[in-house]
């Protein structure tokens, strides 16, 4: 095999196009600019900027009904999100949740001195394997936290079967799942709760932000207390708490691009076909399939290569990079393989094989309302080159 070294091995036709300066993995989907000032401007006439503003509780009320779910919590991030819902779940002792996950998963438990316990996830759908979720439990284990990844849901039922068997609470990371849906019904209404990330390199994005949805009124109300350090009233608190709140100037940005959903959306979808179709046929290489009869947010381009890929993982992150086109490996090498926790759990990889093979197998490449048809185009150019040229 021809080794790649360099962007001259791999240039088309000479050189990259001219368009191609700088292609990320995540590059912020942003809204209307001028729907944005308006909401600029209401904040400015309102003088209003945080501590559950008026525009926090529009954006509450409109994602719990696009997500078909009583209660939306806003929170300052993702993290902090699952910071609280994890405490207001009273989960102590141990939780059983995927390694192959960003690593905030894992953080939210560890900061709370609680054991996170990786278990194994599924090789097609890249989710917790029930199975391997059952092996972990102990008398310590308190709860489940299943990650619905690219945007596909966890085994909802299975997990919820399991849940209710030994008596654990289950919440669900669905930082990836904004807009999607699990047998027909909206993210947003299994579990305990299901907590959003609003993160710049989300489709969805506040600049900064996240969400807890829940069709539990008292624990929305109990997480809403302690987003705003246990505050109900003017200086009257009645349970502990933090600063977790959104501000004003967050959910403007929320507002706008709520109303862009749907274009961002479509150009995913179309993204994402136009890699599958322009890939086909290239050995050891494939795209991530979503289910065709549910609700997807596409905002994920995932990469999947095989033994018989003729080129490493690797080198096709290489490869890629030299054309500026910045893909990334996506959760390498799992949150058991990074500190504290390669260190507290050294032999934790003994028991997730499949983890550790789907972690060296994926690359996520660019797409979204940034990414062009021309550029998607090239970038299945690249992968044919280099493909060919080993």
């Amino acid at each position: 095999m021809k080794k790649i070294n360099s962007k001259a091995d791999l240039a088309i036709n000479g050189s990259a196009p001219a368009f191609i300066e700088k292609l990320h993995v995540g590059r912020p989907n942003m809204g209307d600019k001028a729907a944005f000032q308006k909401y600029v401007d209401q904040i400015f006439e309102n003088h209003w900027l945080s501590n559950n503003g008026p525009l926090v509780q529009e954006l509450e009320h409109r994602i719990a009904e696009h997500h078909q779910a009583k209660n939306c919590i806003a929170m300052c991030n993702g993290t902090i999100a699952l910071e609280i819902a994890i405490r207001a779940l009273d989960l102590t002792g141990e939780v059983i949740l995927p390694s192959y996950t960003f690593i905030a998963t894992a953080h939210a438990l560890h900061w709370q001195e609680i054991t996170p316990v990786f278990a194994d996830i599924d090789p097609v759908t890249h989710c917790l394997d029930p199975a391997s979720v059952r092996k972990m439990i102990t008398p310590k284990t308190a709860g489940i936290i299943g990650v619905h990844l690219w945007g596909h849901a966890a085994p909802v039922n299975e997990l919820q079967q399991i849940a209710d068997e030994h008596g654990l609470k289950l919440m669900f990371d669905a930082a990836h799942a904004f807009g999607c849906s699990y047998k027909g019904k909206m993210i947003g209404n299994f579990g305990q709760a299901e907590v959003l990330s609003f993160h710049a390199t989300k489709f969805f994005n506040t600049f900064e932000g996240g969400a807890v949805l829940t069709n539990d009124d008292e624990l929305a109300e109990k997480m809403r207390l302690m987003r705003n350090f246990g505050f109900a009233g003017m200086d009257n608190v009645i349970h502990p708490g933090t600063n977790g709140k959104m501000t004003e100037i967050h959910a403007a940005m929320g507002l706008v691009n709520l109303d862009n959903v749907d274009k961002v959306i479509r150009r995913n979808e179309e993204n994402y076909r136009a890699y599958q179709k322009g890939i086909t046929g290239l050995p050891g290489l494939s795209i991530y399939t979503f289910d065709e009869n549910e609700k997807n947010n596409f905002q994920y381009v995932v990469l999947e290569v095989g033994d018989d890929c003729p080129v490493s993982r690797d080198e096709i992150i290489e490869a890629l990079h030299a054309e500026n086109i910045l893909a990334r490996k996506y959760f390498w090498p799992g949150c058991h393989k990074m500190l504290p926790y390669r260190e507290l759990y050294p032999h934790a990889g003994l028991l997730l094989p499949i983890t550790q093979r789907v972690a060296e197998k994926v690359v996520v490449i660019p797409t979204g309302t940034s990414v062009t048809p021309d550029e998607v185009s090239f970038i299945c150019q690249v992968l044919i080159k280099l493909v060919e040229f080993s």
